[in-house]
């Protein structure tokens, strides 16, 4: 153990999420019992992607998707690879940390900032709120820990914290300012190599479901409705095919990995990112094991571990499903919009990204 940990499990930062049992079966995700609220003194931080719809339609997907991937990376990164309760939206991402962690969280975030707006052109916005301006409006941030494989658990969020907390951002409160020009933040671990994954059971369903109103009870109903309907699908509707996403090469992300890398000029830094995947992509292709690495091992564990459904004050859910499951789903959200308990948002599709 490095003294970093030695030092991080004395002052009990670790000792919250780390030691906080999982939960396997994803129906049980809202049992009241399985969340604990963060600690006092805990900051949450949020960050979402300015005007995201718009560059999606404008086929920057993937653009997008790096951008608030990176947060997490670089807060992972930051925290010398600690344990934190996060959740990563595709547009954006959120997490709770340590107040000893605030600093190093700020300072990535605000690199971050910076690297997605001259990298990616995109804007980024970022903000560390702390738990108590939260429970001040009557809300929570409250995490359970679900086990989505024997190898890998995601945090799950409850309370209205995160909902609020990301409001707040918008309305410009409690954001941290971009770092100066030319900050790079480490993104160490951040790729993006897989290619589409067409839909095999008749089309690929993105969904978002949150609460419209403060009939709790209502809500959980509807999702527990929800996920019943998806768990009684094939496959539970995971849009990972049971082989595993599908590679090429040249990698569709490639630029962008490379853009993610420090040092060098972003020639030499393609280059690098062509032959590490090429070399890689000749592992899979071929089957071959290296240095203990087994291709079929690690392209199981990717197909169990995907989190393609999260809880974070709302579900969200992408889902490979036949149009009588989705046309089931959308009849349902409609009665529950109808009621005022939920607002949801449906987007169809022919192929699932990761």
């Amino acid at each position: 153990m490095s003294v970093s940990q030695d030092q991080s499990a004395a002052d009990g930062r670790d000792d919250f999420y780390r030691a906080m049992p999982v939960f396997r079966g994803f129906a049980n995700l809202m049992d009241p019992s399985l969340y604990r609220p963060v600690p006092d003194g805990w900051l949450i931080g949020v960050a979402d992607i300015v005007q995201s719809t718009k560059a999606i339609a404008n086929n920057r997907y993937k653009a997008v998707n790096m951008a608030g991937a990176a947060v997490i990376a670089s807060v992972t990164n930051a925290l010398e690879g600690r344990d934190f309760p996060f959740a990563f939206g595709g547009d954006g991402a959120s997490f709770a940390i340590s107040p000893q962690d605030a600093d190093a969280a700020r300072d990535a975030l605000a690199a971050t900032a910076t690297w997605v707006k001259e990298d990616l052109d995109l804007s980024l916005r970022v903000a560390l709120v702390p738990i108590e301006a939260i429970r001040a409006q009557g809300l929570d941030v409250r995490v359970a820990r679900y086990a989505a494989s024997p190898h890998v658990s995601y945090a799950m969020f409850s309370g209205g914290g995160l909902a609020w907390a990301e409001a707040a951002m918008k309305r410009g409160e409690f954001t941290i300012p971009m770092a100066s020009p030319g900050a790079h933040p480490d993104l160490t671990g951040l790729s993006c190599r897989f290619s589409e994954m067409p839909a095999e059971r008749g089309l690929i369903l993105s969904m978002l479901i949150v609460p419209a109103s403060a009939d709790s009870a209502a809500f959980r109903r509807l999702i527990e409705d929800v996920v019943t309907l998806v768990e009684r699908s094939p496959g539970a509707g995971r849009p990972v095919p049971s082989s595993g996403p599908r590679m090429r090469w040249p990698t569709p992300g490639a630029d962008y990995e490379a853009l993610a890398q420090r040092g060098g000029s972003l020639f030499v830094r393609r280059l690098s990112v062509h032959a590490w995947t090429l070399f890689a992509y000749l592992l899979f292709r071929l089957n071959i094991s290296a240095g203990g690495f087994v291709p079929q091992i690690y392209m199981q564990q990717v197909v169990e571990n995907s989190d393609f459904r999260k809880y974070d004050d709302g579900l969200r859910m992408v889902l490979d499903c036949k149009p009588e499951l989705a046309d089931a789903l959308e009849s349902r959200l409609a009665a529950a919009a109808a009621a005022g308990t939920a607002r949801y948002g449906l987007h169809r599709q022919d192929a699932a990204m990761m």
